[in-house]
Formats: C-alpha cells, sequence, structure tokens
C-alpha cells in the first residue's frame, strides 16, 4: 500500500470517528445538493469518503442505478427484439418483484461467460453464459445473483468499491471538496465490483436463494447442479470463476442436499 493511499485511509477513518455530527450533516446536505447550487446525483462528492460510510440503502440503490446506465452504455445491450433478450425475458417473466425486490434484467452481447447484479437491482447477464447454460441452469445462475442482491453482499461490496473511489481520489476532509466521479468513472466501479471474488458464506447463501427460486418454479432443481458444473468445466471465458470460486464443490454441497 503507497503512502498515498494509506493517508488516505487515515483521513475516512478520522472524518468518520472525529467530525462533529452537525459537520458531518452539513456535509451531508451539500453532497446531496440540498445546500444550494448545482443539482447533484448520488455520486456527486462533497466528502467522498464520508458519503461512502454513511451512504443509506436507497443512496446506494441509485448508485447502483447510475452505474448500471453507464456500464449499459459501455457494453452492447440486446435489443428487445433480439432472440437472446426475449428468452431472458421468458425465463424470468414473475420474477421482477421477487421477494419485495425490484429487479431488471438486460443481456450483453458478448461471448464472456458472466452474469452479475447491482443493489438496485439491475442484473445484467452474458450471451456468452446463454449460450453455455440451458433454461433452468440458466434460471438457477440468474437467481443466484439475486441472491447476492437478497442478501447484501451487493451493497456491501459496491459501499466497498465506492470508499476505493474515494481513497484514490485524496479526500483530506469534509471542506475539501474532491469534485464528482466521473462519467468514465461509472463503468470502472462496475467493474471493480463485479471482479471482486465473493467469500464462500456469500456463495453458499445465494447458491441457496438460487436453488429456492428453481423450486419454488416448479423448475428443475438438479439444473442448479449441472450449471455449476458446467462452469466449472468453462476455461477462460468462463469470467465467473474469479469472482464466483470452487464451482465444483458448490455443485457437490448442493447434490449432497437434493438426495
Amino acid at each position: 500500500m503507497t503512502k498515498t493511499v494509506t493517508r488516505c485511509l487515515l483521513a475516512t477513518a478520522l472524518i468518520a470517528v472525529v467530525l462533529p455530527a452537525a459537520h458531518a450533516q452539513s456535509a451531508l446536505e451539500r453532497m446531496r445538493g440540498l445546500g444550494g447550487g448545482k443539482a447533484q446525483t448520488v455520486l456527486d462528492v462533497g466528502s467522498d469518503a464520508l458519503k461512502g460510510l454513511s451512504l443509506t440503502d436507497a443512496e446506494v440503490a441509485a448508485l447502483g442505478a447510475e452505474a448500471a446506465a453507464a456500464y449499459d452504455a459501455e457494453n452492447t445491450v440486446a435489443a428487445a427484439n433480439d432472440p437472446y433478450a426475449q428468452r431472458l425475458a421468458r425465463l424470468v417473466s414473475g420474477w421482477e418483484n421477487d421477494a419485495g425486490l425490484s429487479l431488471n434484467f438486460k443481456v450483453y452481447k458478448t461471448p464472456e461467460i458472466n452474469a452479475f447484479a447491482l443493489p438496485d437491482g439491475s442484473v445484467r447477464v452474458y450471451s456468452g453464459l446463454m449460450d453455455t447454460l440451458d433454461d433452468d441452469e440458466l434460471r438457477f445462475v440468474i437467481g443466484h445473483e439475486i441472491g447476492h442482491v437478497k442478501h447484501g453482499h451487493s451493497k456491501a461490496r459496491f459501499r466497498t468499491a465506492y470508499l476505493a473511489q474515494a481513497a484514490r481520489k485524496g479526500v483530506a476532509s469534509a471542506d475539501n471538496v474532491a469534485g464528482a466521479l466521473a462519467s468514465s468513472e461509472l463503468g470502472g466501479l462496475v467493474e471493480s465490483v463485479v471482479k471482486a471474488q465473493h467469500s464462500q458464506s456469500n456463495e453458499l447463501e445465494s447458491d441457496g436463494y438460487g436453488l429456492g427460486l428453481l423450486q419454488r418454479g416448479g423448475f428443475e432443481p438438479q439444473a442448479a447442479v449441472t450449471a455449476l458444473q458446467k462452469l466449472d468445466d468453462g476455461g477462460q471465458k468462463a469470467d465467473m470463476l474469479s469472482s464466483h470460486p470452487d464451482p465444483a464443490s458448490r455443485a457437490r454441497r448442493i447434490q449432497s442436499q437434493l438426495r
């Protein structure tokens, strides 16, 4: 860790611990555009570190929605009449408000084998993954990603990525306005979230959620096992392997549950 990053992280901690509550609230109001001046988005920075530490669930969702829109613009999104988009719409029909969540689904047309979900409920599925899995296998993987949102994993990873951005920007105090995250930085924020490795406990929780979706919908639960087995054989194209580790042991665990 460089001295610059270390100083930034220390500044982040000091702001959270030392800053008086009234001063902190004033800074937060400036960040949210409540103190006058130009309209600000959730990504604007009045103290990037302070805001990251105090993000509410609503702010994390807004941040996720803005980042999803930016990342969509960087990728080729399948149009509504595209066969990939039509297949996805059929597979997730009725899931738009699963378990109280507000979900939206899109396909990225790329040979990569991946999928992810952001804390606002934006679920993105890569066409390479769709080419690899059958319908129920794909439902399990999508359900797994929804599980990361439902259990708060996506929120935690997004918060961590946001704080990392704050550290790189070098915020020294609540009065040091560092500017706003540029549009070009939004895609990088999503990229860091997508590539961050989930913990084993997170994976097991989300596997359970995906399996539950299959079972509740009357789909084939064995598809959870075969999906993970296929991902384990995905080779270098299976980008999910870097962020969703050990699919073989996860497949064995689910298989033991189904016996």
